[in-house]
């Protein structure tokens, strides 16, 4: 009789097969679509996501500790809790600033948070979602980041943290923010969600604030289906994202496991009853956004790929942006620049149409979709702009000059690691046709 694990290992030996016989990636130029972003998979990501679906644990397990700690070891944190996604991690990081057990150091209703209005909406909402009030400051156009000069003149008493993402990849300088937090006593929240191993002056982004998130959704450096990430190095911080992910309870026990303080029955908080059950405790207002162990299955095979796709991505953005300026594009597109001291991890090309070109966003994106060139915008815009926004409470500080340029002139194109030679030129050669019929 053939036992459980030799028919496990016959099904994943079968799922290789399946994979291999399953894949078709053929190109043909005008007729083949070219995301800006996807995701690039295997026959070990499909074998680990089989591996997890045939031990029937489906919620964390032992893939969601193996992937946790491999994450860790591989970005600099010695805490890091799965979520569901990006933006559930977004939530979860600014809303573990909210907790009263945090003291004094407690983020309370109507603190003011800085951000920027050029980005994704889901980098701001947790700001909203806590009561408290987003403050927006503008970005410079040549890296899309954060304008430096600005922060300090939006700081006021009721400052308590700055929450901002990096933009496609590309790093603000976080090392000049962390330092105006640190004398200003605030918080740093590090959106990475675009920009898994970028650096600034050779040390992760995430690693320099106080709790820093990751996206894992098909578009992002490598992909759990839907899933993210919040991390950091203070455990006071992590163990209240970890309590507000699971219900908001008190205790800190895994999955299927019980009496991790040895005092299950031995506890008192609030006016619950002295020894009722930890496990049923609750400090915290909380959700439920624990991702599964199929999906931390799925995460562990795609982090032992990751540092290539991230080389691919700046091989791509390296020969783009080249082919950019050997064909004169630049004469209409303005190319987004690197911060100074930093080392990218791009998640798009973001091109911009010059002020004077004659060429107009609307028609440029319609033109490259038509031709299966696929285009995205800088996210939001302006969120100030959004309907979402429109009775949000918030402050501008300065003019919103450059996030209004990105919101009616950006946009970007691909260089995720699906992307090879012949796309790259079918791509250019888009542009240059495109020129061609756009301008008089």
């Amino acid at each position: 009789m053939t036992n459980s694990s030799e028919l496990r290992e016959q099904i994943l030996q079968l799922s290789d097969t399946y994979f291999e016989a399953s894949q078709k990636n053929s190109f043909k130029p005008g007729e083949t679509y070219i995301p800006c972003a996807g995701k690039v998979l295997d026959a070990q990501d499909l074998r680990q996501l089989i591996d997890a679906s045939l031990d029937l644990w489906l919620t964390a397990g032992r893939f969601t500790t193996e992937f946790e700690a491999k994450l860790g070891e591989r970005l600099g944190f010695r805490h890091v809790r799965l979520t569901v996604s990006g933006s559930a991690a977004n939530l979860l990081a600014f809303t573990c600033l909210t907790s009263w057990k945090l003291n004094d150091k407690q983020v309370k209703a109507g603190s003011e948070v800085i951000t920027v209005a050029a980005g994704f909406p889901t980098t701001v909402a947790p700001i909203i979602q806590n009561n408290c009030i987003p403050v927006f400051v503008d970005v410079d156009l040549e890296t899309a980041n954060v304008n430096i000069d600005r922060l300090a003149s939006a700081i006021t008493p009721k400052t308590k943290a700055i929450m901002i993402a990096h933009t496609l990849g590309n790093p603000y300088n976080v090392k000049a923010v962390a330092e105006l937090c640190k004398q200003h006593d605030l918080y740093l929240v590090e959106d990475c969600c675009d920009a898994f191993g970028a650096t600034f002056e050779g040390q992760n982004v995430g690693t320099f604030g106080d709790v820093a998130t990751l996206s894992f959704y098909p578009a992002h450096h490598m992909t759990m289906g839907e899933g993210g990430a919040v991390m950091s190095n203070r455990k006071s911080l992590m163990m209240q994202a970890e309590s507000y992910r699971d219900w908001g309870r008190d205790c800190w026990c895994a999955p299927g496991m019980a009496n991790t303080c040895s005092r299950r029955f031995d506890w008192q908080l609030g006016n619950m009853p002295h020894g009722f059950d930890h496990k049923f405790l609750f400090s915290h207002i909380g959700y439920n956004l624990k991702a599964t162990d199929m999906q931390a299955a799925m995460g562990i095979s795609q982090l032992a790929k990751v540092d290539g796709f991230i080389a691919k991505r700046r091989e791509n953005f390296k020969l783009l942006c080249a082919l950019f300026e050997r064909e004169g594009l630049t004469e209409h597109f303005m190319l987004p620049q690197a911060t100074p001291g930093s080392d990218p991890s791009w998640f798009g090309l973001l091109l911009t149409v010059r002020d004077g070109s004659k060429l107009k966003r609307r028609e440029v994106i319609n033109y490259l979709e038509n031709h299966k060139v696929g285009t995205r915008l800088l996210f939001g815009g302006n969120l100030t702009k959004q309907p979402a926004f429109k009775d949000v409470n918030y402050r501008v500080v300065g003019d919103l000059t450059n996030t209004d340029k990105i919101m009616n002139d950006s946009f970007w194109i691909g260089v995720w690691p699906g992307i090879d030679e012949a796309r790259r030129h079918y791509m250019i050669e888009t542009f240059k046709q495109m020129l061609k019929e756009l301008l008089p």
